[in-house]
């Protein structure tokens, strides 16, 4: 049996060693956005507080001036107010509001429309839907392949009532990006995952996931045409 070569070797080991830091990597780049995303929301005011303080106490907390401690006093302020607004929704003074919030949102040009389409979406997703299965496989991008999709509405196409489904197609390892697309009903493969399960198998790019998954329609020979 020959002995593998030294190229062969190193192949292997670099194979070996990027299969490993996989999970990591995904798992940083994840942790990355929603950090990076967490700690711009409060640096425009975190920021020139910090340098103040710096300012007036330069020996000791000058240290606070510095980039990487501003990000995390922005990230902890970001995580601080997320959790008073849960405190608040749950209590009546503060649902009063954010009910005026949410109305004063609705008045503003453009700002509106983004509100309003992202509530509803987050809304869809947090309740079960009626008579149709929230998590679907449909053919995408091309026929013989399969991705995973949500799906946000049904409607029907004008002039023959046939019902049509919405479904928002998140992309890997980011599911805040991806595609609309709109497919016949009776195209859409079901599946019984919940919302979570299906986030857990996109964000993993596929490492999360169950052992089967329906990949035809229920009825359906597998390789014949979704249209018939």
């Amino acid at each position: 049996m020959s002995t593998p070569s030294l190229g062969g070797r190193l192949q292997r080991l670099f194979l070996t060693g990027l299969l490993t830091l996989l999970p990591i990597w995904l798992t940083w780049i994840v942790v990355k956005f929603v950090f990076v995303l967490l700690s711009e929301i409060s640096t425009p005011w975190v920021a020139p507080l910090s340098q103040q303080i710096a300012a007036w106490f330069p020996n000791s907390l000058g240290w606070i001036n510095a980039v990487s401690v501003q990000a995390t006093i922005a990230l902890g302020a970001t995580v601080a107010l997320i959790l008073g607004v849960g405190w608040l929704a749950r209590r009546v003074v503060g649902q009063r509001i954010l009910g005026w919030l949410d109305a004063l949102v609705r008045r503003i040009p453009l700002a509106n429309v983004i509100y309003s389409s992202a509530r509803k979406l987050l809304d869809i997703l947090q309740t079960k839907p009626d008579g149709t299965q929230r998590v679907v496989l449909i053919e995408f991008p091309h026929r013989g392949m399969k991705s995973v999709g949500f799906v946000t509405r049904v409607i029907r196409e004008q002039g023959t009532g046939r019902e049509l489904a919405a479904v928002y197609v998140p992309t890997t390892p980011n599911p805040t990006s991806g595609y609309l697309e709109i497919v016949p009903l009776e195209a859409v493969t079901p599946t019984d995952w919940t919302v979570d399960q299906a986030m857990s198998f996109i964000i993993s790019g596929g490492a999360v996931a169950p052992d089967f998954i329906p990949f035809d329609r229920p009825g359906r020979p597998a390789g014949a045409d979704p249209a018939g």
